[in-house]
């Protein structure tokens, strides 16, 4: 809104011109939504201490204290950002918009019924994946049978130019997957003082810079990317999350003020599965969220080696706890984490010009 408002001001002065480029309205959709949460972070808390607090693990009883539903923290100061400076004319900015409202309703839902009725439980598992389904084959139908998008469903593989794998209708399914899969994965994640917000600072970077060369002509003939018209802008959404991850982890770190909970790990997940889907690198998706893969995974085989073997893997899982219950202190965990998610950052933006 302001960004259509300022630009639309050129004529009276050309310095409003400005606000025609990505990297300007990224910039100030970056500083935006960073203050916004540093300034409305410390009322949130207080709000949020007034009702129940979560029921934790054992060992972790010392944090009941802390409130959660911090996610309205994260989402509110970046939708207003996005909402600001993007182009709202844009399909993947509205899509990106409608999903992470649609899962932080199912997010919110599920915190509120942890706080009403004190029970980790929450909302049913069914019910969740029935939720990030809906919307991620909501997506999937959009992106297929959209004429004016002309959408690619085909998936390029990582380290070839000119290797894809056409899906066609079963591209809807893909995106479907993914999204349940990423919002899931985060959700998981989310067991430490800054630990997945931290791991979404690193992927909403990564993506961030993909997207700006995604949308760029001579950038992506250069990397040889595929080339998405409009992926550009998403680079102002990637932008408004890097701020509000920043501004929540001032609130969020060791030791935690605030928790995100379903309301912020639900949306954050599909935001990320969206990205990937959006600027065309749903496989290197696996290396970009390498944490949460790692965290996924570890729950896949914890549970698989019980159930085979009577077995377990791990003293507990996500695999963070076991970590925790070797001996490492939480900051150690996290920190090194971070130290990971980094590194698979980089690595999936080298994949970009080693093909």
């Amino acid at each position: 809104m302001l960004y259509e408002l300022l630009y639309g001001l050129k004529d009276t002065w050309s310095g409003f011109n400005v606000f025609r480029y990505i990297t300007v309205r990224a910039g100030c959709a970056v500083f935006t939504s960073l203050v916004l949460s540093l300034l409305l972070g410390p009322w949130l808390i207080r709000k949020l201490r007034h009702l129940c607090h979560p029921t934790l693990l054992d060992f972790r009883e010392h944090k009941n204290a802390t409130p959660t539903m911090g996610g309205f923290l994260i989402l509110g100061s970046m939708l207003f950002s996005v909402l600001l400076w993007a182009n709202l004319a844009n399909p993947y900015i509205l899509m990106l918009i409608a999903v992470t409202v649609w899962l932080a309703a199912f997010g919110i839902w599920d915190d509120y019924l942890k706080l009403k009725h004190k029970d980790p439980k929450g909302l049913r598992p069914r019910i969740k994946i029935i939720g990030q389904a809906g919307v991620g084959f909501i997506i999937g139908c959009i992106l297929y049978y959209h004429p004016a998008l002309d959408f690619n469903t085909s998936v390029w593989l990582p380290f070839f130019k000119n290797i894809a794998i056409p899906l066609g209708s079963y591209y809807i399914l893909f995106v479907t997957f993914i999204i349940v899969a990423t919002s899931n994965a985060v959700n998981l994640t989310d067991g430490m003082d800054g630990l997945a917000i931290g791991s979404i600072l690193m992927a909403a970077i990564a993506y961030g810079i993909i997207a700006y060369v995604a949308g760029n002509v001579p950038f992506s003939k250069y990397l040889s990317v595929v080339f998405v018209r409009g992926a550009g802008e998403v680079t102002v959404f990637c932008s408004a999350l890097v701020g509000a991850c920043f501004g929540f982890l001032w609130y969020n770190c060791y030791p935690a003020e605030i928790f995100m909970g379903d309301t912020g790990s639900l949306p954050l997940g599909g935001i990320i599965g969206m990205l990937a889907i959006i600027v065309k690198q749903e496989v290197s998706l696996l290396f970009v969220g390498g944490i949460f893969v790692l965290e996924a995974a570890s729950v896949v085989i914890q549970v698989v080696s019980f159930r085979t073997r009577k077995k377990r893997v791990f003293l507990m899982t996500p695999v963070h706890h076991h970590f925790e219950l070797k001996g490492w202190s939480e900051t150690k965990v996290v920190v090194r984490f971070w130290i990971l998610a980094m590194l698979f950052a980089l690595f999936t933006l080298m994949t970009l010009k080693i093909r």
